[in-house]
């Protein structure tokens, strides 16, 4: 994960009401993804990610669908995508999203009871939206195989600590001071 730890440290910070935001190629597409990059997040959440017998990848919009479209054509998983706008399909179903700096109505469709899901996310920071679409998962009756996150931002409450989901990460890092600090190179699990 040389390339991704190099480009978090590089990475520059932001501040949104007292949210210490960094703004990354992952996490906002600004500065632009460099294919390498990609390549060796998508093999790093590959070789982490329990992928025996998942039937889909599930992502929320937006910045979870590059990951996830990679990832998808790199294991032939077909890839949902939770999205912000409703479409009043049948079998659709809202969720509450609450993060760090917004909260908005999410839509899930294409996952049914039985199907055993992967859920990718670029970053987990306080939880909102993996626990948001966790819980809508579970209540659709989907087999939350594993939950990935590309980076993990430590040091404030994360929803998913108190809870009994494990989220696999590829690096943890902290802001400390206006920067980017790796607190652990490897993530979790």
């Amino acid at each position: 994960m040389d390339r991704l730890e190099r480009s978090l440290l590089e990475a520059p910070i932001i501040e949104k009401d007292g949210y210490h935001y960094f703004v990354h190629p992952v996490s906002d597409g600004v500065p632009m993804l460099e294919p390498e990059l990609l390549r060796e997040i998508v093999i790093g959440i590959i070789r982490k990610a329990e992928l025996e017998d998942v039937d889909k990848i599930v992502t929320p919009a937006a910045m979870g669908i590059h990951i996830s479209t990679a990832v998808s054509l790199m294991t032939d998983l077909p890839l949902v995508v939770v999205r912000k706008r409703q479409y009043g399909l049948e079998g659709e179903v809202s969720l509450a999203q609450q993060t760090g700096y917004s909260e908005n109505q999410m839509y899930i469709n294409d996952v049914y009871e039985g199907d055993s899901v992967l859920v990718l996310d670029d970053v987990l920071s306080t939880g909102g939206t993996l626990d948001a679409i966790t819980d809508a998962l579970e209540h659709i009756g989907a087999d939350l195989r594993d939950i990935v996150a590309v980076i993990k931002k430590v040091g404030g409450e994360n929803k998913l600590e108190a809870s009994d989901r494990d989220v696999k990460t590829l690096i943890n890092v902290d802001v400390v001071d206006g920067e980017v600090v790796i607190v652990d190179s490897h993530g979790d699990g």
